[in-house]
């Protein structure tokens, strides 16, 4: 194979690869230097004038559950040179990068591991159909006939593959249908967060960045949601130039390739796959320099609009408004038209899955505290509480219970809607709603633990224990109700932006766009950095769509089915001390509470030698059990034979009967249910709504079994990870063989 790169990858023509991959960064970057200008004067602005979204009612986790492994087990790996499959050792770590080792062995001696995936992009598929198909429509002209041999053979019926449009593809395969579906789950999982690369808090790089792309992409004609706007800025970018550079190398090295389909077909994947690699550095090295560069300049680019505030702000004012006289009637006829009567449609097809995924959050979350709680009764009280909450605390990270969540939004269709407005994939707000579930019951999960672990400075009784477990339960769902509410129409209002503002933009391009040149003038050179005439005509057009998504989303929020909040109520903020609690040191359960007793001089109590070594080994025992199999096992008491969810005062009030009746009387619940109805106060809407979000099975738990290995190969792979001896840091950046260094 290596032939191939050689031949069609000689220099001239990675010299041509190089000058092309440096002409499109070089047009990108330039967008992206004058985005920045505009992204900091906005945060700097939105900084001083203060407005922006309610406060939120549940704690948010300040810091992450570091030294967890999500899933751990064996994977049977095809190797790229001599197609054999090798047993592999792999482990998620909480960072999500998916890690094999040549064997558990090789893990607990701490070799470096043979690589570490990054699957931003990447798709999941579990039949070969389903790859075969993508192979054939990524490289035309190939398609197998009837009989021939695969391109790939799995040795079992149950496969599970990386497939990503430029990059190597990844074969696995399990021994069980059971073990499919866990792993599909946790890599699923781990695609889910490594697409949503960009962090939110960052005010200015984020969005000066996804600004740049969406301009430089409308350059082009290119408008609409984009799939490739997944991962770090650096993968982003390198999809970017791949959008231009692949169809390009494609038409040239496609009637060069030789040998049957399936053979071409690897080919053109080990080609593709190098291109990228080739483009990921350049890129890289390019937007680092740029993003120092900036970073350097931001200090004075702070001080001018510090001091010149008010004229800045005035300056664009007078922009948008010469603008808008410009444009305004032709974007309200349009909007009237072609986007105001499909609005309800979008919506509805949004609030269903959206609202039914934050209910089964809400449904999981309660069950799981309902079941430890029984569990603290029947087994031990405060001295098994530990290990409980510690477990209850990775509840959000835990891919297979949170499954349930996720399948909700899968039926999610715009049909008829998507092909009206151009939208080629409805993943985006699929994975976004996604990741605000996982959110919303992290918080939830950790406000509970905040409120228990104050309860428990009281030294309760086990009995007064559980009154307490289902009071701040209580308390905590009401929490949650809120806030669901405010994050569910947060995320409708962005993603109707999304579906609507590109289609706006491609149908006023023709009549508008040519009229904007001549408002350069009236801005400032002195703000040139910070105003631009093709970001001030964008707020132009979403403000003319913007007062028929708020009137409804309005509306649905008055329909009950969807569990939404009028925005005409209000919720104060019930905790003043709640926040403060939150200020302080973690909480280690395992630590703190785990095996605990009553008398001070018992082996388990804290501070003695005893406890240390158990703490010490808990804390390596951390780092090396995944957190799925942790949970499989199980709580021993269950409050309902079947998973009920509180999903409205009556099942609340059956489940509270049900744990009385395990209790035998001896902790009865509060006198009145838990209502899933509309709180007594909520938050006002914001006023100014913000631009596009940023691209965005219920599963057998069974234990998971170690394959049996194969035979060993004699022959290595080359995907050796390069670094020192010992364990490597995970959370560092890796390198694999190829060269492509894989962050996390």
């Amino acid at each position: 194979m290596g032939d191939v790169l050689s031949t069609h990858l000689d220099d001239a023509r990675r010299q041509h690869i190089a000058e092309k991959t440096g002409k499109i960064l070089t047009e990108f970057l330039r967008f992206y230097e004058d985005q920045y200008g505009v992204a900091l004067f906005n945060s700097m602005r939105h900084e001083i004038e203060g407005t922006g979204a309610p406060q939120a009612q549940l704690l948010w986790r300040k810091v992450p559950l570091d030294e967890r492994i999500i899933f751990s087990g064996n994977l049977f790996q095809c190797q790229e040179d001599n197609k054999r499959w090798r047993n592999r050792f792999s482990l998620v770590p909480h960072n999500y990068g998916l890690v094999l080792y040549e064997n558990k062995v090789a893990y607990e001696r701490q070799v470096p591991p043979r690589a570490v995936i990054n699957s931003a992009g990447y798709k999941i598929l579990t039949s070969l159909d389903q790859y075969l198909e993508l192979v054939g429509n990524s490289l035309p002209g190939t398609t197998s006939k009837s009989g021939s041999a695969p391109v790939l053979k799995c040795p079992t019926q149950f496969p599970l593959i990386l497939w990503h449009p430029s990059a190597r593809h990844y074969y696995f395969c399990l021994m069980t249908e059971a073990e499919q579906d866990k792993w599909q789950a946790v890599l699923q999982d781990c695609v889910r967060h490594c697409n949503n690369g960009i962090p939110e808090d960052s005010k200015v790089e984020g969005p000066a960045f996804t600004d740049a792309i969406r301009m430089y992409r409308q350059c082009k004609e290119l408008y609409g949601t984009w799939e490739m706007l997944c991962g770090n800025e650096v993968q982003i970018l390198s999809n970017l130039v791949m959008e231009e550079l692949g169809p390009e190398l494609k038409a040239e090295l496609t009637p060069r390739l030789k040998g049957k389909p399936q053979e071409r077909q690897r080919q053109w994947i080990q080609i593709s796959d190098t291109v990228y690699r080739m483009v990921y550095e350049q890129a890289k090295a390019r937007f680092e320099a740029v993003l120092s560069k900036l970073q350097l300049a931001r200090p004075a680019m702070e001080a001018v609009i510090r001091t010149d505030m008010d004229q800045i702000i005035t300056s664009k004012e007078h922009l948008a408004s010469k603008i808008r006289a410009s444009i305004l009637p032709k974007a309200e006829v349009c909007v009237r038209n072609h986007v105001q009567p499909y609005i309800p449609s979008i919506l509805e097809a949004l609030m269903v899955p959206t609202s039914q995924g934050f209910t089964e959050v809400r449904d999981v979350f309660f069950k799981e505290v309902t079941d430890m709680n029984l569990n603290v009764i029947n087994e031990g009280g405060i001295d098994k509480l530990g290990e409980y909450m510690e477990k209850l605390s990775q509840l959000a990270y835990h891919p297979l219970k949170m499954q349930s969540c996720y399948e909700k939004m899968e039926p999610l269709r715009l049909d008829g809607l998507q092909q009206r407005f151009d939208v080629s994939s409805t993943s985006v707000f699929k994975q976004r709603a996604q990741i605000l579930m996982r959110e919303q019951m992290d918080n939830a999960v950790y406000t509970f633990e905040t409120l228990l672990h104050q309860e428990l400075g009281k030294g309760p009784t086990k009995e007064e224990l559980c009154k307490s477990i289902q009071r701040i339960l209580e308390r905590v769902l009401k929490k949650y109700d809120y806030d669901s509410s405010t994050v569910r129409k947060r995320f409708f209002r962005e993603a109707l932006l999304q579906i609507t503002i590109p289609f706006l933009l491609k149908k006023l391009a023709p009549t508008c766009k040519s009229e904007l040149s001549r408002f350069q003038e009236l801005i400032f050179e002195d703000f040139a950095r910070f105003i631009l005439v093709e970001n001030t005509y964008e707020e132009v057009v979403l403000q003319t769509v913007m007062k028929d998504i708020l009137q409804a989303v309005k509306e649905a929020a008055v329909q009950r089915k969807h569990n939404l909040y009028r925005d005409s109520v209000v919720m104060h903020n019930s905790d003043p001390n709640l926040h403060l609690l939150a200020e302080g040191v973690p909480i280690d359960w395992g630590e703190e509470y785990s095996g605990s007793s009553d008398s001070g001089g018992d082996p388990g109590s804290p501070g003695t030698p005893e406890a240390a070594i158990l703490s010490e080994k808990r804390r390596r025992a951390k780092q090396v059990v995944s957190v799925v199999q942790d949970e499989e096992a199980g709580l021993p008491f269950k409050a309902v034979p079947e998973p009920l969810a509180p999903a409205s005062a009556d099942s609340i009030t059956e489940l509270h009967g049900l744990l009385a009746q395990d209790q035998q009387a001896e902790s009865p619940p509060p006198a009145g249910p838990l209502l899933n109805g509309a709180p007594t106060q909520e938050s006002p809407q914001p006023g100014a709504a913000p631009e596009a979000a940023s691209p965005l099975r219920q599963l057998p738990p069974g234990k998971a079994s170690d394959l049996e290995p194969p035979k060993p190969s004699d022959q290595e792979t080359g995907e050796q990870v390069s670094g020192p001896g010992g364990h490597p840091p995970i959370h560092t950046t890796t390198e694999d063989g190829a060269g492509v260094q894989t962050e996390f």
